[in-house]
């Protein structure tokens, strides 16, 4: 969420415009960024007036903010620039903006105090009165002239202004429970107000006091005095922001009241006049049943008012039928502009970019098969809107709004969704002949020319993949270096790119390709935890590898090992984790060091260090003499295992060797050695594939080597220690075959059993209880310690 700051007391005393009650107060907790803009490739930005970006098509409330935060501060810039041109000459910036905002304040500040400005303002209104210098007099008299009739003026305006200020100010309010309304019910400093507009003969002050007198009255108990002040006094205000903020203030009255008609009528002057309340307007607005709606549209008293109706209305409704209310009215109407790109967007989230399918749309587990090329084209062009794409083509070939552009090249995006490519063709280049010479207008047309060829093909020859091939290389390579903005939209293209080539790769059966650009490396449910399924296959590993490393590819081909998200050194690294668990430890050296990937892995505990339990943060967290590679640990090992052919010193290598196996397992204190995106992430082997899950979890060969040290082991204390790590490999074997076999993780205690007398238990207790290390496992182990205490 964004840190807000908010204005003080005077900026906001002209600025503050609540229209209804009916401000958000909570935490929007918007971004910049909406998830629709990651699922479209067209940018509204690139079309329509900044002041309807909150209204562009969102799945959250408002697009990119969530929430509107600005209620204290929508007007800051306006007012200093006023107050600055009025005082040209008589005050500097800095002082105009002490006196207006002062000192700003954090948004999560407890600081209570008054602000200094407040009480500078309050103590030269003093000295205004009283003629007698105070220290506040002789320090500001210093930087301005105190006795200028216009320093006069801005000082006495915000003396009234900050009395209003004591109740619009709208705190920090995080929750949803309703808020109380403040009130102002000083009748003698509202009418004070009142003269003074009545009174003063300077047209910018007259201005500001008539605004001030109607937010008073807005603030007041008395809010009917609003509509009747503004209604006595509006013919001879100028039609500026004041005076929309102040229809506004009318417009929520009527809200209150619950006199919609006319409150939706206002609200929708204020949305087509004042850009800057739009947000504020829209979200006040109060959709209708038909017989109020036909009531609002009777108060127009012009085709603009009844357009701007229409705009409002179409952010809740249909847009495709405000739009065509509106072309009617008044074809020129900038409100169209906005609307198009919501009907646009709206469409775009009907389309299947993944190339998948449910077996059972309505079962959200449910498998998924892929889709050929023709088969997503079919699904998606039975997806448009006739109805909407016959009143956009209607419009495009009339040319008459004020953009034809924005037509021509909506009408060419969506005869490509409709399969139409030969026409969308001719429309968007009939689009760039008017199109703005922008970089986001010129990088929407290359994005939609792109996905129109692209949707041309059917099946991938040297003829048609030259049309994509420069623009392929843009999308991937060029924007995510070059493009630091975040409006232009082309993730979603990105995406839906490597889906179709994975699709045409699909459908020639190449599944190197098809990896590349959209297998389980992009899309597959296995990628983040379970790693990539596709190199469980033998002949895709290799198949992959002798694609990797061969020199003279193709651009295509090219493309495609650009952005892939491994390279060959991951995958030898893969082989060689493979290679250790099997326990082929001199492939798994050679493949390493072809991985060339020492400096990446390093064990964070002793891989050959065996504990009675298994906490492998308690392992990281001991001191270590050395640091493993995985090089130093496989060397390591192959020196044990060539120690042990010849049978030398085979009690502590082989109990050494067991416990390198069990630490690499899932069990270990080394888990590093596996976690690789091919193999996979995760605290649980269920976050594993099955393959991988069996075998990260499998004690196998740990079990064999510390059998043997068993088997050669001396003493009683070096034989309880191997029967107890035999008995940790049963315990994990005990688990691994009961949660494997499971139907669903509801059933994973219905036996009741949470542990077993494994029969190395049962062994260390009947041969060992006179050991050390029979009390060791007693105070540290609580599987054992249940076993024996039953």
């Amino acid at each position: 969420m964004k840190r807000i700051f908010l204005s003080k007391l005077f900026l906001v005393s002209s600025a503050a415009l609540f229209s209804v009650y009916g401000i958000i107060y909570a935490c929007g907790g918007g971004d910049d960024w909406d998830f629709f803009s990651y699922n479209s490739n067209f940018t509204p930005e690139t079309f329509a007036d900044k002041s309807y970006s909150p209204l562009f098509l969102s799945g959250d409330i408002f697009y990119g903010i969530g929430f509107d935060t600005e209620h204290n501060s929508r007007f800051n810039d306006d007012i200093k620039s006023d107050w600055g041109n009025y005082l040209k000459g008589k005050a500097d910036a800095a002082t105009i903006t002490y006196f207006l905002i002062g000192e700003e304040t954090p948004r999560y500040s407890s600081d209570k105090k008054v602000p200094q400005n407040k009480t500078d303002i309050e103590q030269l209104h003093v000295f205004f009165k009283s003629k007698k210098d105070n220290q506040v007099s002789l320090k500001w008299g210093k930087k301005i002239n105190l006795k200028d009739d216009k320093v006069k003026s801005f000082i006495e305006f915000l003396y009234l202004a900050q009395k209003i200020e004591t109740v619009s100010i709208g705190d920090d309010y995080w929750s949803y429970d309703p808020v109380v309304a403040k009130t102002f019910d000083d009748l003698k400093m509202i009418q004070s107000i009142e003269n003074v507009y009545n009174t003063t003969s300077d047209s910018f002050l007259k201005n500001r006091y008539w605004f001030l007198t109607a937010k008073a009255y807005f603030y007041s108990s008395n809010k009917k005095k609003t509509i009747e002040f503004f209604n006595k006094t509006e013919a001879s205000v100028p039609k500026n922001t004041l005076y929309y903020r102040a229809l506004s203030y009318v417009a929520g009255i009527n809200y209150k009241h619950k006199k919609y008609s006319a409150s939706n009528y206002l609200y929708a002057q204020v949305f087509d006049k004042c850009p800057e309340l739009r947000i504020v307007t829209a979200y006040s607005f109060h959709p209708q049943n038909e017989a109020d709606w036909n009531k609002s549209l009777a108060m127009a008293k012009s085709n603009k008012e009844k357009a701007a109706l229409w705009a409002v209305h179409g952010f809740y409704k249909d847009e495709a039928q405000a739009i065509g209310k509106i072309y009617e009215l008044d074809p020129k109407s900038e409100h169209l502009d906005y609307l198009l790109t919501r009907l646009v967007n709206n469409q775009e989230q009907a389309i299947n970019n993944s190339f998948e399918v449910k077996i059972k749309s309505d079962d959200y587990s449910s498998p998924v098969v892929k889709q050929t090329v023709v088969e997503n084209r079919l699904e998606n062009k039975a997806k448009i809107n006739l109805k909407a794409f016959d009143l956009v083509a209607k419009i495009a070939a009339a040319g008459n709004t004020a953009k034809p552009y924005l037509w021509d090249i909506s009408l060419g995006y969506l005869q490509t969704l409709k399969g139409d490519y030969a026409a969308a063709d001719i429309n968007l280049n009939k689009a760039e002949t008017t199109l703005p010479k922008t970089e986001l207008a010129g990088y929407q047309l290359r994005l939609l020319r792109f996905v129109n060829n692209m949707s041309k093909i059917d099946k991938l020859t040297d003829k048609n993949e030259k049309t994509v091939l420069a623009d392929l290389n843009w999308l991937y390579q060029e924007l995510p270096k070059t493009y630091k903005s975040q409006e232009f939209r082309y993730q979603n293209a990105v995406q839906w790119s490597k889906n179709y080539l994975a699709a045409l790769y699909r459908a020639k059966s190449n599944p190197v390709m098809v990896e590349l650009f959209g297998g389980d490396a992009h899309s597959n449910s296995y990628y983040w935890g379970g790693g990539n399924a596709f190199y469980d296959n033998e002949k895709n590993l290799l198949d992959m590898k002798s694609f990797l490393a061969k020199p003279n590819k193709t651009e295509i081909e090219k493309i495609g090992a650009g952005i892939y998200y491994l390279k060959l050194k991951d995958i030898n690294n893969f082989q060689a984790v493979q290679a250790t668990f099997k326990n082929e430890i001199p492939e798994a050296i050679a493949f390493i060091q072809q991985a060339d990937s020492v400096q990446y892995y390093t064990f964070l505990g002793n891989p050959f260090n065996g504990n009675i339990k298994d906490c492998h943060d308690c392992d990281h967290s001991a001191y270590q003499k050395k640091k493993y590679t995985q090089l130093d640990f496989l060397n390591t090992v192959k020196a044990m295992q060539d120690k042990l052919d010849q049978k030398e010193d085979v009690y502590t290598n082989s109990l050494l060797l067991g416990n390198a196996f069990y630490n690499i397992t899932h069990f270990g204190n080394g888990r590093t050695f596996y976690e690789i995106s091919i193999v996979g992430y995760g605290s649980s082997p269920y976050s594993f594939r099955g393959s991988m899950k069996k075998m990260i979890t499998d004690c196998d060969v740990s079990r064999m080597y510390y059998q043997k040290a068993l088997e050669a082991a001396t003493t009683k204390e070096q034989k309880a220690k191997c029967t107890y790590m035999l008995a940790k490999c049963e315990r994990n074997e005990y688990y691994n075959n009961k949660y494997n076999n499971l139907k669903n993780w509801w059933e994973a205690d219905d036996d009741k059993i949470n542990f077993l007398a494994w029969s190395n238990f049962k062994t260390l207790k009947k041969d060992y209880s006179d050991t050390k290390y029979y009390q060791d496992v007693i105070a540290e182990c609580g599987y054992f310690n249940t076993y024996i205490n039953q």
